[in-house]
């Protein structure tokens, strides 16, 4: 162009990778496949691009799995191996269904006690309306499983087409203990049934372990508690336990990633030598956005990224476009227009806090926002893209 204008910001693309085994090189695979992709696209690297990786390639080359066996014997060893509560679960197939089959293979009975209307992610076991309907508070009100049918029947969820109070009843008998289930949203609540307790919220998990030992609680474990170290040369998550764990067989779950900085120093260094550019790279695993339909919170993950370089700590300092146009220069229009915009950005401030100028610019992390857009753009199917290349995302109006 004449006047060397770029007429692109952001782009977004999804890198196709040969399928990773347990063991592969992946800072060789991910460098080689942004590298191709680049090359049969036409579309060069440049300092400060973002190669992203799902946190399921870096968990499968690390070789990070657990038998629901091992998670048994840890559950047994940490939380005495009688009666066990077990509560505020989220309601999933992929990555609570299996850990509970593990679970109640560690005990002899499970009081499983469900938070409602709906789980801490947002999958719904009743809906807010029909909850006003029968007059019940879900911040003080108990209910047993009877009560709980009688008031609203079977409610299956609007997306898998499942009832998972009875799905999870039967995981739990099925693995060889006796069930009781519950609905409540009290931590404390549990302790009226049992003193040893595995709380599996995600993001409340320090409050809800603070709340039961307060309380008087025996024994508090949190996911993060669980597989913490090999049994039998499993594998482990010194961090994270169970948490951000995917299903991987029947009897078999993928644990998230562990300790990956060096991972992603590497993939920066290799394409520094390769190609001259300092590109930021990360681990991402859920994004962290919510489903206006289904209510859904995505991140059912501890963290959207659990490894990235420097560069990406931090949030953005931007200024609102929209607002400069509409107050500081609304007289202006046209070349003179862009002109002060352009020096508006050229001359912000490194933290723009407080600024009216920068209202309404999303103060969250860098990671989280560049997690979620990888992983809106690798979907969870079949895409066959787990590294997503994002460009342009630190680029202005002056670049």
């Amino acid at each position: 162009m004449a006047n060397g204008e770029r007429k692109v910001g952001t782009v977004s693309r999804g890198i196709r990778c040969p399928i990773i085994r347990e063991g592969d090189d992946l800072a060789k695979i991910v460098s080689d496949s942004v590298l191709e992709a680049a090359e049969s696209e036409g579309f060069s690297l440049r300092d400060r691009d973002v190669i992203s990786l799902t946190e399921s390639i870096v968990a499968r080359a690390q070789g990070n799995y657990v038998s629901v066996d091992n998670i048994a014997e840890d559950v047994r060893a940490k939380l005495g191996g009688e009666t066990i509560g077990v509560i505020f679960p989220i309601l999933s197939r992929n990555r609570f269904a299996i850990c509970l089959k593990g679970i109640a293979k560690g005990a002899k009975k499970i009081v499983l006690m469900l938070s409602y209307p709906s789980d801490e992610v947002g999958n719904c076991l009743v809906s807010l309306d029909k909850l006003d309907e029968a007059g019940i508070n879900p911040y003080s009100d108990v209910l047993s499983l009877e009560r709980y049918r009688e008031l609203f029947g079977e409610n299956k969820h609007e997306f898998t087409g499942i009832d998972y109070v009875e799905y999870y009843g039967n995981v739990i008998k099925e693995a060889g203990a006796e069930v009781e289930i519950i609905f409540a949203n009290q931590a404390k609540t549990i302790l009226d049934y049992t003193d040893c307790v595995l709380t599996c919220d995600i993001h409340t998990r320090a409050r809800t372990k603070r709340i039961l030992k307060a309380a008087g609680a025996k024994m508090v474990c949190s996911l993060d508690d669980i597989m913490t170290s090999p049994i039998n040369g499993s594998g482990c998550n010194e961090k994270y336990g169970l948490l951000g764990s995917n299903k991987a067989t029947e009897d078999k779950i993928k644990l998230f990633p562990r300790e990956c900085k060096s991972l992603v120093l590497d993939i920066q260094k290799i394409i520094a030598d390769k190609t001259g550019k300092h590109v930021e790279v990360m681990v991402y695993g859920d994004g962290a956005f919510k489903d206006p339909q289904g209510k859904i919170w995505e991140l059912a993950d501890p963290v959207v990224s659990p490894a990235f370089t420097d560069g990406l700590i931090g949030t953005p300092n931007e200024l609102k476009l929209k607002y400069l146009a509409d107050n500081d220069f609304k007289n202006l229009s046209g070349e003179e227009l862009k002109k002060a915009i352009s020096e508006s950005i050229k001359a912000k401030n490194d933290n723009l806090v407080g600024n009216m100028a920068s209202q309404g610019t999303t103060p969250r992390q860098l990671t989280d926002l560049i997690g979620s857009l990888c992983d809106l753009t690798s979907g969870s199917g079949d895409k066959g893209t787990p590294v997503v290349l994002v460009q342009g995302y630190f680029d202005n109006y002056t670049n």
